[in-house]
Protein backbone atom coordinates (compact mmCIF):
# COMPACT_ATOMS: atom_id res chain seq x y z
CA UNK A 1 0.00 0.00 0.00
CA UNK A 2 2.82 2.19 0.32
CA UNK A 3 3.06 2.61 -3.91
CA UNK A 4 -0.52 2.93 -3.47
CA UNK A 5 -1.79 4.91 -0.63
CA UNK A 6 -5.29 5.81 0.20
CA UNK A 7 -5.96 9.37 1.42
CA UNK A 8 -8.49 9.74 3.99
CA UNK A 9 -9.09 13.18 5.52
CA UNK A 10 -10.49 16.18 5.64
CA UNK A 11 -10.70 16.60 1.50
CA UNK A 12 -12.08 13.30 1.23
CA UNK A 13 -10.73 10.15 -0.04
CA UNK A 14 -8.00 10.10 -2.47
CA UNK A 15 -5.89 7.10 -4.24
CA UNK A 16 -4.57 5.33 -7.76
CA UNK A 17 -7.41 4.27 -9.66
CA UNK A 18 -7.53 0.16 -9.29
CA UNK A 19 -5.22 -0.15 -7.00
CA UNK A 20 -6.05 1.86 -3.87
CA UNK A 21 -8.85 3.27 -5.30
CA UNK A 22 -11.43 0.17 -6.58
CA UNK A 23 -14.91 0.41 -7.50
CA UNK A 24 -15.90 -1.31 -3.79
CA UNK A 25 -14.18 1.74 -2.45
CA UNK A 26 -15.99 4.12 -4.09
CA UNK A 27 -19.24 2.64 -3.37
CA UNK A 28 -18.25 2.32 0.16
CA UNK A 29 -17.37 5.63 0.75
CA UNK A 30 -20.05 7.38 -0.91
CA UNK A 31 -22.43 5.11 1.00
CA UNK A 32 -20.47 5.94 4.07
CA UNK A 33 -21.07 9.91 3.44
CA UNK A 34 -25.02 8.90 1.75
CA UNK A 35 -25.67 6.91 5.29
CA UNK A 36 -24.39 10.05 7.42
CA UNK A 37 -26.47 12.48 5.06
CA UNK A 38 -29.55 10.03 6.14
CA UNK A 39 -28.52 9.99 9.54
CA UNK A 40 -28.47 14.00 9.91
CA UNK A 41 -31.81 14.64 7.29
CA UNK A 42 -33.58 11.53 6.90
CA UNK A 43 -34.06 12.45 3.27
CA UNK A 44 -31.13 13.53 1.44
CA UNK A 45 -30.92 14.95 -2.06
CA UNK A 46 -27.19 14.72 -3.15
CA UNK A 47 -25.19 16.43 -5.96
CA UNK A 48 -23.31 14.58 -8.29
CA UNK A 49 -20.65 15.55 -10.06
CA UNK A 50 -16.91 14.58 -11.84
CA UNK A 51 -13.85 17.42 -12.47
CA UNK A 52 -13.50 14.94 -15.67
CA UNK A 53 -10.50 13.44 -15.71
CA UNK A 54 -10.13 10.40 -18.44
CA UNK A 55 -11.29 7.24 -16.85
CA UNK A 56 -14.21 9.42 -14.44
CA UNK A 57 -17.26 7.42 -15.33
CA UNK A 58 -16.24 4.12 -13.09
CA UNK A 59 -15.88 5.72 -9.79
CA UNK A 60 -18.40 7.98 -10.80
CA UNK A 61 -21.00 5.11 -10.99
CA UNK A 62 -19.80 3.54 -7.90
CA UNK A 63 -20.19 6.76 -6.13
CA UNK A 64 -24.15 6.63 -7.31
CA UNK A 65 -24.41 3.60 -6.52
CA UNK A 66 -23.04 4.02 -2.98
CA UNK A 67 -25.47 7.17 -2.51
CA UNK A 68 -28.45 5.30 -4.33
CA UNK A 69 -27.98 2.22 -1.77
CA UNK A 70 -28.13 4.58 1.10
CA UNK A 71 -31.39 5.88 -0.02
CA UNK A 72 -30.19 8.85 -1.02
CA UNK A 73 -31.69 10.70 -4.11
CA UNK A 74 -29.21 11.95 -6.71
CA UNK A 75 -29.07 14.81 -8.78
CA UNK A 76 -26.58 14.31 -11.80
CA UNK A 77 -24.38 16.94 -12.52
CA UNK A 78 -22.09 15.50 -14.86
CA UNK A 79 -18.30 17.05 -15.36
CA UNK A 80 -18.28 20.20 -13.13
CA UNK A 81 -16.25 22.00 -11.70
CA UNK A 82 -16.12 21.84 -7.74
CA UNK A 83 -17.26 25.58 -7.00
CA UNK A 84 -19.67 25.07 -9.28
CA UNK A 85 -21.08 22.00 -7.49
CA UNK A 86 -21.02 24.05 -4.22
CA UNK A 87 -22.91 27.07 -5.97
CA UNK A 88 -25.87 24.00 -7.07
CA UNK A 89 -26.06 22.40 -3.74
CA UNK A 90 -26.56 26.19 -1.97
CA UNK A 91 -29.11 27.60 -4.23
CA UNK A 92 -30.93 24.16 -4.90
CA UNK A 93 -30.72 23.71 -1.27
CA UNK A 94 -29.66 20.25 -1.40
CA UNK A 95 -28.01 18.30 1.55
CA UNK A 96 -24.54 17.51 0.37
CA UNK A 97 -22.39 16.44 -2.78
CA UNK A 98 -19.67 14.15 -4.22
CA UNK A 99 -17.45 15.42 -6.56
CA UNK A 100 -15.00 13.30 -8.06
CA UNK A 101 -12.00 14.55 -8.20
CA UNK A 102 -8.51 14.12 -7.11
CA UNK A 103 -7.80 17.90 -7.23
CA UNK A 104 -4.26 18.52 -8.87
CA UNK A 105 -3.12 15.04 -8.71
CA UNK A 106 -1.80 13.15 -11.39
CA UNK A 107 -3.67 11.45 -13.87
CA UNK A 108 -3.42 8.04 -12.07
CA UNK A 109 -5.32 9.19 -8.96
CA UNK A 110 -8.99 10.01 -8.29
CA UNK A 111 -11.01 10.63 -5.84
CA UNK A 112 -14.54 11.67 -3.75
CA UNK A 113 -14.45 15.03 -2.39
CA UNK A 114 -17.70 15.77 0.06
CA UNK A 115 -19.62 18.81 0.27
CA UNK A 116 -22.11 20.15 2.82
CA UNK A 117 -24.69 22.26 3.40
CA UNK A 118 -23.82 24.27 6.27
CA UNK A 119 -27.45 24.94 9.16
CA UNK A 120 -27.75 27.74 10.80
CA UNK A 121 -29.88 25.78 13.52
CA UNK A 122 -28.91 21.84 14.60
CA UNK A 123 -31.83 18.67 14.44
CA UNK A 124 -33.05 16.18 12.14
CA UNK A 125 -35.85 16.89 10.23
CA UNK A 126 -38.96 15.07 11.14
CA UNK A 127 -39.17 11.74 9.09
CA UNK A 128 -42.68 12.28 8.43
CA UNK A 129 -41.74 15.33 6.42
CA UNK A 130 -42.44 15.36 2.80
CA UNK A 131 -39.56 15.88 0.44
CA UNK A 132 -40.59 19.19 -0.77
CA UNK A 133 -41.32 20.56 2.61
CA UNK A 134 -37.99 19.63 3.92
CA UNK A 135 -36.07 21.19 1.45
CA UNK A 136 -38.42 24.27 1.91
CA UNK A 137 -37.16 24.13 5.29
CA UNK A 138 -33.59 23.20 4.26
CA UNK A 139 -33.49 26.29 2.07
CA UNK A 140 -34.63 28.52 4.72
CA UNK A 141 -31.83 27.95 6.97
CA UNK A 142 -28.89 27.21 4.63
CA UNK A 143 -25.80 29.21 4.55
CA UNK A 144 -23.52 28.07 2.05
CA UNK A 145 -22.27 24.72 1.13
CA UNK A 146 -18.62 24.15 2.79
CA UNK A 147 -16.02 21.29 2.80
CA UNK A 148 -16.62 19.13 5.83
CA UNK A 149 -15.72 20.21 9.32
CA UNK A 150 -12.53 17.65 10.72
CA UNK A 151 -15.42 16.80 12.83
CA UNK A 152 -17.57 15.73 10.73
CA UNK A 153 -15.32 14.33 8.00
CA UNK A 154 -13.96 12.16 11.21
CA UNK A 155 -17.44 10.80 11.21
CA UNK A 156 -18.34 9.87 7.66
CA UNK A 157 -14.80 8.29 8.11
CA UNK A 158 -15.73 6.32 11.01
CA UNK A 159 -18.60 4.47 8.95
CA UNK A 160 -16.94 3.97 6.03
CA UNK A 161 -14.24 2.27 8.02
CA UNK A 162 -16.95 0.32 10.81
CA UNK A 163 -18.82 -2.37 9.73
CA UNK A 164 -20.66 -1.13 6.93
CA UNK A 165 -22.92 1.97 6.08
CA UNK A 166 -26.36 2.02 6.48
CA UNK A 167 -27.61 -0.08 2.99
CA UNK A 168 -31.28 0.31 2.42
CA UNK A 169 -33.25 -2.76 1.59
CA UNK A 170 -36.09 -0.53 -0.24
CA UNK A 171 -34.96 3.02 -0.30
CA UNK A 172 -38.49 5.11 -0.78
CA UNK A 173 -36.79 8.34 -2.36
CA UNK A 174 -33.50 6.71 -4.02
CA UNK A 175 -33.75 7.91 -7.10
CA UNK A 176 -31.78 10.12 -9.95
CA UNK A 177 -32.29 13.07 -11.99
CA UNK A 178 -30.08 14.74 -14.23
CA UNK A 179 -29.43 18.80 -14.00
CA UNK A 180 -27.98 20.28 -16.62
CA UNK A 181 -28.00 24.31 -15.72
CA UNK A 182 -24.54 24.21 -12.98
CA UNK A 183 -22.58 25.96 -15.24
CA UNK A 184 -25.20 28.75 -16.13
CA UNK A 185 -25.95 28.90 -12.32
CA UNK A 186 -22.06 29.47 -11.22
CA UNK A 187 -21.59 32.55 -13.67
CA UNK A 188 -24.51 34.16 -13.26
CA UNK A 189 -23.41 34.07 -9.67
CA UNK A 190 -20.19 35.27 -9.93
CA UNK A 191 -21.55 38.63 -12.01
CA UNK A 192 -24.36 39.18 -9.55
CA UNK A 193 -21.62 39.32 -7.16
CA UNK A 194 -19.17 41.43 -9.27
CA UNK A 195 -21.83 44.16 -9.79
CA UNK A 196 -20.50 46.34 -7.13
CA UNK A 197 -16.66 46.05 -7.60
CA UNK A 198 -15.73 46.59 -11.59
CA UNK A 199 -16.06 49.66 -13.75
CA UNK A 200 -17.15 49.05 -17.19
CA UNK A 201 -14.63 46.55 -18.60
CA UNK A 202 -12.50 47.63 -21.52
CA UNK A 203 -12.05 44.70 -24.24
CA UNK A 204 -10.02 42.02 -22.68
CA UNK A 205 -7.70 39.50 -24.16
CA UNK A 206 -6.97 36.09 -21.81
CA UNK A 207 -5.17 33.05 -22.48
CA UNK A 208 -6.63 29.81 -19.63
CA UNK A 209 -5.48 26.50 -19.53
CA UNK A 210 -7.69 24.25 -18.18
CA UNK A 211 -6.02 21.05 -18.68
CA UNK A 212 -9.06 19.29 -20.44
CA UNK A 213 -11.15 18.93 -17.43
CA UNK A 214 -13.99 20.63 -15.76
CA UNK A 215 -12.82 24.36 -16.16
CA UNK A 216 -13.11 23.94 -20.15
CA UNK A 217 -16.85 24.85 -20.16
CA UNK A 218 -17.41 26.90 -17.49
CA UNK A 219 -14.67 29.28 -18.89
CA UNK A 220 -16.03 29.41 -22.42
CA UNK A 221 -19.73 30.19 -20.58
CA UNK A 222 -17.53 32.88 -18.62
CA UNK A 223 -16.56 34.49 -21.62
CA UNK A 224 -19.33 34.57 -23.83
CA UNK A 225 -21.30 35.54 -20.84
CA UNK A 226 -19.11 38.94 -19.99
CA UNK A 227 -18.63 39.72 -24.26
CA UNK A 228 -15.78 41.70 -23.38
CA UNK A 229 -13.29 39.05 -23.29
CA UNK A 230 -11.71 37.31 -26.20
CA UNK A 231 -10.61 33.59 -25.18
CA UNK A 232 -7.93 31.65 -26.38
CA UNK A 233 -8.49 28.45 -24.89
CA UNK A 234 -5.04 25.90 -24.14
CA UNK A 235 -5.94 22.82 -23.18
CA UNK A 236 -9.40 23.42 -23.26
CA UNK A 237 -10.77 20.03 -25.57
CA UNK A 238 -12.76 18.59 -22.41
CA UNK A 239 -11.23 15.29 -23.18
CA UNK A 240 -10.17 14.75 -19.82
CA UNK A 241 -6.47 13.79 -20.70
CA UNK A 242 -3.68 16.14 -18.92
CA UNK A 243 -1.16 17.73 -21.00
CA UNK A 244 1.03 18.34 -18.38
CA UNK A 245 1.46 17.54 -14.73
CA UNK A 246 -1.76 19.21 -13.83
CA UNK A 247 -0.93 21.45 -10.53
CA UNK A 248 -0.79 25.16 -11.57
CA UNK A 249 2.80 25.23 -10.87
CA UNK A 250 5.57 27.22 -12.54
CA UNK A 251 7.51 24.24 -13.48
CA UNK A 252 3.94 22.94 -15.20
CA UNK A 253 3.67 25.77 -16.92
CA UNK A 254 6.62 26.96 -18.36
CA UNK A 255 7.11 24.41 -21.15
CA UNK A 256 7.31 24.93 -24.54
CA UNK A 257 4.32 25.50 -25.88
CA UNK A 258 2.61 26.23 -22.37
CA UNK A 259 1.17 29.05 -20.93
CA UNK A 260 4.04 31.28 -19.77
CA UNK A 261 4.84 31.02 -23.55
CA UNK A 262 1.50 30.90 -25.12
CA UNK A 263 0.40 34.57 -23.34
CA UNK A 264 3.48 37.22 -24.62
CA UNK A 265 3.11 35.09 -28.29
CA UNK A 266 -1.03 36.29 -28.29
CA UNK A 267 -0.21 39.24 -26.97
CA UNK A 268 -2.63 38.33 -24.29
CA UNK A 269 -3.35 40.99 -21.42
CA UNK A 270 -3.69 37.80 -18.75
CA UNK A 271 -2.66 34.53 -18.46
CA UNK A 272 -5.11 31.88 -15.86
CA UNK A 273 -4.53 28.21 -15.22
CA UNK A 274 -6.51 25.86 -13.04
CA UNK A 275 -6.37 22.64 -11.59
CA UNK A 276 -8.86 19.55 -12.83
CA UNK A 277 -11.89 20.71 -10.50
CA UNK A 278 -10.80 24.29 -10.69
CA UNK A 279 -10.52 25.53 -7.43
CA UNK A 280 -7.24 27.14 -7.48
CA UNK A 281 -6.15 29.75 -9.68
CA UNK A 282 -2.42 30.57 -10.73
CA UNK A 283 -1.74 33.61 -12.79
CA UNK A 284 0.90 34.39 -15.60
CA UNK A 285 1.53 38.33 -16.62
CA UNK A 286 1.40 40.01 -19.62
CA UNK A 287 5.06 39.01 -20.33
CA UNK A 288 4.50 35.58 -19.61
CA UNK A 289 6.04 35.21 -15.91
CA UNK A 290 4.30 33.29 -13.48
CA UNK A 291 3.83 35.22 -10.76
CA UNK A 292 2.60 32.81 -8.09
CA UNK A 293 -0.28 30.95 -6.65
CA UNK A 294 -0.12 33.11 -3.45
CA UNK A 295 -0.43 36.99 -5.82
CA UNK A 296 -3.97 35.55 -6.74
CA UNK A 297 -5.64 35.93 -3.29
CA UNK A 298 -3.81 39.39 -2.76
CA UNK A 299 -4.96 40.48 -6.08
CA UNK A 300 -8.68 39.73 -5.64
CA UNK A 301 -8.32 41.18 -1.88
CA UNK A 302 -7.33 43.73 -3.98
CA UNK A 303 -10.22 44.32 -6.34
CA UNK A 304 -12.86 43.93 -3.72
CA UNK A 305 -11.16 46.81 -1.26
CA UNK A 306 -10.64 48.99 -4.60
CA UNK A 307 -14.48 48.35 -5.10
CA UNK A 308 -15.37 49.30 -1.87
CA UNK A 309 -13.57 52.35 -2.12
CA UNK A 310 -10.65 52.03 0.02
CA UNK A 311 -7.91 53.14 -1.47
CA UNK A 312 -6.13 56.02 -0.07
CA UNK A 313 -4.62 57.16 3.19
CA UNK A 314 -3.05 55.19 6.14
CA UNK A 315 -5.48 51.87 7.13
CA UNK A 316 -5.74 53.70 10.57
CA UNK A 317 -7.12 56.37 9.41
CA UNK A 318 -9.81 54.42 7.47
CA UNK A 319 -10.46 52.21 10.25
CA UNK A 320 -10.92 55.64 12.43
CA UNK A 321 -13.42 57.20 9.52
CA UNK A 322 -15.67 53.75 8.95
CA UNK A 323 -16.47 54.14 13.03
CA UNK A 324 -16.62 50.08 12.99
CA UNK A 325 -14.12 46.63 13.14
CA UNK A 326 -11.95 46.34 10.42
CA UNK A 327 -13.10 44.25 7.09
CA UNK A 328 -11.51 40.43 7.58
CA UNK A 329 -9.33 38.36 5.50
CA UNK A 330 -9.46 34.82 6.49
CA UNK A 331 -6.55 32.96 5.22
CA UNK A 332 -4.26 30.13 6.67
CA UNK A 333 -1.11 29.85 8.36
CA UNK A 334 0.58 28.48 5.14
CA UNK A 335 -0.66 31.80 3.08
CA UNK A 336 1.98 34.12 2.52
CA UNK A 337 2.36 37.35 4.89
CA UNK A 338 1.83 39.74 1.47
CA UNK A 339 -2.09 38.97 2.32
CA UNK A 340 -1.03 40.89 5.97
CA UNK A 341 0.26 43.87 4.11
CA UNK A 342 -2.14 44.55 1.65
CA UNK A 343 -5.08 44.41 4.30
CA UNK A 344 -2.92 46.79 6.04
CA UNK A 345 -2.85 49.17 3.52
CA UNK A 346 -6.52 48.89 3.28
CA UNK A 347 -7.34 49.07 7.05
CA UNK A 348 -8.66 45.25 7.02
CA UNK A 349 -7.44 42.80 9.29
CA UNK A 350 -6.24 38.88 8.92
CA UNK A 351 -7.14 36.26 10.79
CA UNK A 352 -5.18 32.92 10.08
CA UNK A 353 -6.56 29.56 10.74
CA UNK A 354 -5.06 25.48 10.38
CA UNK A 355 -4.42 24.58 6.77
CA UNK A 356 -7.66 23.13 5.17
CA UNK A 357 -10.42 25.00 3.52
CA UNK A 358 -13.07 23.51 5.83
CA UNK A 359 -10.81 25.23 8.45
CA UNK A 360 -11.53 28.63 6.62
CA UNK A 361 -14.82 28.47 6.02
CA UNK A 362 -15.18 27.20 9.59
CA UNK A 363 -13.49 30.87 10.78
CA UNK A 364 -14.79 33.31 8.10
CA UNK A 365 -18.80 31.91 9.15
CA UNK A 366 -18.65 32.32 12.76
CA UNK A 367 -16.99 35.72 12.22
CA UNK A 368 -19.75 36.89 10.12
CA UNK A 369 -22.01 35.03 12.34
CA UNK A 370 -19.98 37.41 15.52
CA UNK A 371 -21.22 40.50 13.07
CA UNK A 372 -17.81 41.04 11.30
CA UNK A 373 -17.11 42.17 7.83
CA UNK A 374 -15.54 39.08 6.28
CA UNK A 375 -14.38 40.22 2.89
CA UNK A 376 -13.14 36.99 1.87
CA UNK A 377 -10.91 34.16 2.37
CA UNK A 378 -8.61 31.19 0.76
CA UNK A 379 -5.62 29.57 0.84
CA UNK A 380 -2.26 30.64 -1.07
CA UNK A 381 -2.46 28.35 -3.17
CA UNK A 382 -4.67 30.30 -5.25
CA UNK A 383 -7.52 29.36 -3.70
CA UNK A 384 -10.12 32.07 -3.74
CA UNK A 385 -13.50 31.82 -1.36
CA UNK A 386 -15.94 34.60 -1.77
CA UNK A 387 -18.56 34.73 0.41
CA UNK A 388 -21.03 35.96 -2.25
CA UNK A 389 -20.78 33.04 -4.53
CA UNK A 390 -19.96 30.33 -2.82
CA UNK A 391 -18.08 28.83 0.61
CA UNK A 392 -15.82 26.74 -2.38
CA UNK A 393 -12.63 27.94 -3.58
CA UNK A 394 -13.34 29.13 -6.74
CA UNK A 395 -11.09 30.02 -9.94
CA UNK A 396 -13.63 31.33 -11.82
CA UNK A 397 -14.53 34.13 -9.11
CA UNK A 398 -10.88 34.42 -9.14
CA UNK A 399 -10.73 35.01 -12.78
CA UNK A 400 -13.24 38.10 -12.54
CA UNK A 401 -11.87 39.27 -9.37
CA UNK A 402 -8.11 39.68 -11.58
CA UNK A 403 -10.17 41.14 -14.59
CA UNK A 404 -12.10 43.76 -12.84
CA UNK A 405 -9.16 45.17 -10.62
CA UNK A 406 -7.57 45.69 -14.26
CA UNK A 407 -10.46 47.45 -15.48
CA UNK A 408 -10.73 49.60 -12.21
CA UNK A 409 -6.99 50.57 -11.65
CA UNK A 410 -6.07 50.49 -15.56
CA UNK A 411 -2.99 48.94 -14.66
CA UNK A 412 -1.32 45.18 -16.26
CA UNK A 413 -0.47 42.60 -13.75
CA UNK A 414 2.66 43.27 -13.80
CA UNK A 415 2.27 46.54 -12.38
CA UNK A 416 -0.10 45.07 -10.25
CA UNK A 417 2.24 43.10 -8.50
CA UNK A 418 4.68 45.59 -8.18
CA UNK A 419 2.30 47.47 -6.61
CA UNK A 420 2.17 44.23 -3.88
CA UNK A 421 5.94 44.10 -3.12
CA UNK A 422 5.89 47.68 -2.83
CA UNK A 423 4.24 46.80 0.37
CA UNK A 424 6.30 44.15 1.93
CA UNK A 425 9.50 44.29 4.70
CA UNK A 426 11.68 46.93 3.09
CA UNK A 427 9.73 46.88 -0.06
CA UNK A 428 11.84 43.81 -1.57
CA UNK A 429 9.14 42.25 -2.49
CA UNK A 430 8.13 38.17 -0.65
CA UNK A 431 9.78 34.81 -1.84
CA UNK A 432 8.41 32.21 -1.21
CA UNK A 433 9.93 28.46 -1.01
CA UNK A 434 7.86 25.27 -0.69
CA UNK A 435 9.66 22.12 -0.06
CA UNK A 436 8.48 18.54 0.25
CA UNK A 437 9.69 15.53 2.36
CA UNK A 438 8.24 12.07 1.74
CA UNK A 439 6.39 10.57 4.93
CA UNK A 440 4.92 6.84 5.35
CA UNK A 441 2.37 7.85 7.37
CA UNK A 442 1.27 11.06 8.62
CA UNK A 443 1.42 9.65 12.40
CA UNK A 444 5.02 9.77 11.60
CA UNK A 445 4.65 13.92 11.36
CA UNK A 446 4.46 14.37 14.96
CA UNK A 447 7.97 13.57 16.40
CA UNK A 448 9.19 16.14 13.80
CA UNK A 449 6.55 19.12 14.69
CA UNK A 450 7.23 18.64 18.51
CA UNK A 451 11.23 18.45 17.52
CA UNK A 452 11.09 21.49 15.52
CA UNK A 453 8.62 23.54 18.11
CA UNK A 454 10.95 22.62 21.06
CA UNK A 455 13.58 23.81 19.33
CA UNK A 456 12.49 27.23 18.35
CA UNK A 457 10.99 27.98 21.62
CA UNK A 458 14.55 29.09 22.85
CA UNK A 459 15.32 30.80 20.18
CA UNK A 460 15.50 34.71 20.20
CA UNK A 461 13.07 36.74 18.04
CA UNK A 462 11.23 33.73 17.57
CA UNK A 463 7.37 33.23 17.72
CA UNK A 464 5.90 29.44 17.55
CA UNK A 465 2.20 28.56 17.10
CA UNK A 466 1.39 25.21 17.15
CA UNK A 467 -2.35 25.31 16.36
CA UNK A 468 -1.28 23.77 12.78
CA UNK A 469 2.32 21.69 12.90
CA UNK A 470 4.55 24.64 14.04
CA UNK A 471 5.00 27.52 12.13
CA UNK A 472 7.81 29.98 13.21
CA UNK A 473 7.61 33.30 12.42
CA UNK A 474 10.52 36.24 12.73
CA UNK A 475 8.39 39.25 12.84
CA UNK A 476 11.15 41.72 12.75
CA UNK A 477 12.65 40.42 9.80
CA UNK A 478 9.71 39.38 7.91
CA UNK A 479 10.37 35.60 7.66
CA UNK A 480 8.43 32.64 8.90
CA UNK A 481 8.57 28.91 8.29
CA UNK A 482 5.89 26.51 8.18
CA UNK A 483 6.09 22.89 8.86
CA UNK A 484 3.24 20.32 8.65
CA UNK A 485 1.93 17.06 7.72
CA UNK A 486 0.04 17.28 3.80
CA UNK A 487 -3.71 16.58 4.23
CA UNK A 488 -3.63 15.51 0.69
CA UNK A 489 -0.38 13.49 -0.20
CA UNK A 490 1.99 11.53 1.89
CA UNK A 491 3.84 14.29 2.24
CA UNK A 492 5.46 16.69 5.02
CA UNK A 493 5.63 20.01 3.62
CA UNK A 494 8.56 22.65 4.31
CA UNK A 495 7.18 26.09 3.72
CA UNK A 496 9.51 29.02 3.98
CA UNK A 497 8.52 32.89 3.39
CA UNK A 498 11.67 35.93 3.38
CA UNK A 499 12.33 39.05 1.68
CA UNK A 500 14.96 37.91 -0.74
CA UNK A 501 15.36 34.19 -2.02
CA UNK A 502 18.39 34.09 -0.34
CA UNK A 503 17.27 34.77 3.03
CA UNK A 504 14.38 32.73 2.10
CA UNK A 505 17.05 29.89 1.54
CA UNK A 506 18.99 30.08 4.12
CA UNK A 507 15.97 29.34 6.76
CA UNK A 508 14.67 26.30 4.58
CA UNK A 509 17.73 24.96 5.07
CA UNK A 510 18.29 25.50 8.71
CA UNK A 511 15.06 24.37 9.50
CA UNK A 512 15.68 21.12 6.92
CA UNK A 513 18.32 20.52 9.41
CA UNK A 514 16.84 20.79 12.62
CA UNK A 515 14.45 18.10 10.66
CA UNK A 516 16.73 16.17 9.96
CA UNK A 517 18.21 15.90 13.79
CA UNK A 518 15.12 14.22 14.46
CA UNK A 519 15.34 11.29 12.02
CA UNK A 520 18.75 10.83 12.73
Amino acid sequence: MRDAPLILGVSGLRGIVGESLTPEVAVRYAGAFGSWLMERDCCAVVALASDGRKGWEAVYSAAKAGLLASGCQVVELGIQTTPTVGVVVTEKALNGAIQVTASHNPQEWNGLKCLVEDRNESGMLDAIESRDTARIRNQARASGAQAPTATQADEIIKIYQGARPAWLKHPLYASSEIYQGGGDDHVASVFRALRDHSNSWPNFSIAVDSVNASGCEITRCFARFTKKVRLTHLNGDGSGIFPHTPEPTKENLSGAGGLCDAVPGLKADVGFAQDPDADRLAIVDEKGVYIGEEYTLVLCAMALMEGRGAAGGTGAARAEARGSQAPVFVVNLSTSRMIDDVAAHYGAEVVRTPVGEANVVEAMKRLKGAGRDVVMGGEGNGGVIWPEVTYVRDSLSAMALTLALMARTGKTVSELVAMVDAMGPGKKGYCILKRKAPLSSKADAAPVVEHVAGHYKGVAGAVVDTQDGVRIDWPERGVWAHVRASNTEPIMRVIVEAPTEGEAGAVASEVEGVIAGVRT
